[in-house]
């Protein structure tokens, strides 16, 4: 059988080795599990779309994840493209407009109105995907199976639109990649301010449940979520800024 070398952080190891956990097996299963979902994407991301089915064809996705899906076959149709483009995935994150990723972009001091401007003087197609009818292109198709990729490293069982986000940021070929990179938006950079907006947006959840005696932060008096979250983002994204600074060659 082959061998695979797992390393973790030292407190963890230690963490394992006392309580005696089945090392082996937890892994196998968690890797059985990416697997089927990574393969899973994989397949329903090349074949034809409808805008009807997709909360059937990708359950692992949130609501408003989904929804930026239907606006991105949208787009394409009105731009008369056979192929969802992975600059229609992009373009549709930026018309929902209320998703947790476009808030990421805003702390990194990336305005989603420029985002939309500059996809607009985009040029070059990306290939198209398989077989006749409206597919996503092979670049989304990519951008998609990274996504699920990003929420697995980062222990999610659902993928939401900024786990997209990442996943578009990090595919090559494709226009939003492009775009975001040009932006500012680096791929390891934007990981790690998805993770702060994740972590911030926990202990804000934690605080306000515990205020108001509610246990969704929706529903927490007239407190606006998005305002709260922004507002949290920023201390994170500065520590992050210090931290790549330091980091950087000639740093602190």
């Amino acid at each position: 059988m082959p061998k695979i070398n797992v390393y973790l952080p030292d407190e963890l190891a230690e963490a394992v080795r006392e309580t005696g956990l089945p090392v082996s097996a937890i892994c196998q299963r968690a890797l059985e599990q990416a697997v089927r979902r990574v393969t899973a994407i994989r397949e329903t991301s090349l074949a034809e779309l409808s805008g009807a089915d997709l909360e059937e064809r990708f359950p692992l996705m949130t609501g408003r994840s989904r929804t930026v899906l239907g606006l991105a076959v949208e787009r394409a149709a009105r731009g008369s493209r056979a192929s969802v483009g992975s600059g229609d995935l992009l373009g549709a994150m930026i018309e929902e407009g209320t998703n947790l990723a476009m808030h990421v972009l805003q702390a990194l001091e990336i305005e989603p109105a420029r985002l939309a401007r500059d996809l607009e003087h985009a040029t070059g197609e990306e290939p198209a995907g398989p077989g006749a009818g409206v597919h996503f292109s092979v670049p989304a198709a990519g951008a998609l199976e990274l996504a699920v990729g990003e929420a697995v490293g980062l222990g999610h069982n659902y993928v939401g639109c900024e786990h997209l986000l990442l996943g578009l940021a990090a595919e090559p070929d494709g226009v939003a990649g492009q775009v975001l990179r040009a932006a500012g938006a680096e791929p390891r950079l934007t990981r790690r301010a998805v993770a702060s907006a994740l972590a911030g947006y926990r202990h804000l959840q934690a605080n306000t449940a515990a205020a108001s005696g509610y246990s969704d932060l929706r529903n927490a008096g007239n407190a606006d979520p998005a305002q709260l979250l922004a507002t949290a983002l920023q201390p994170l994204l500065a520590r992050i800024e210090r931290l790549e600074q330091r980091l950087a060659p000639g740093g602190e």
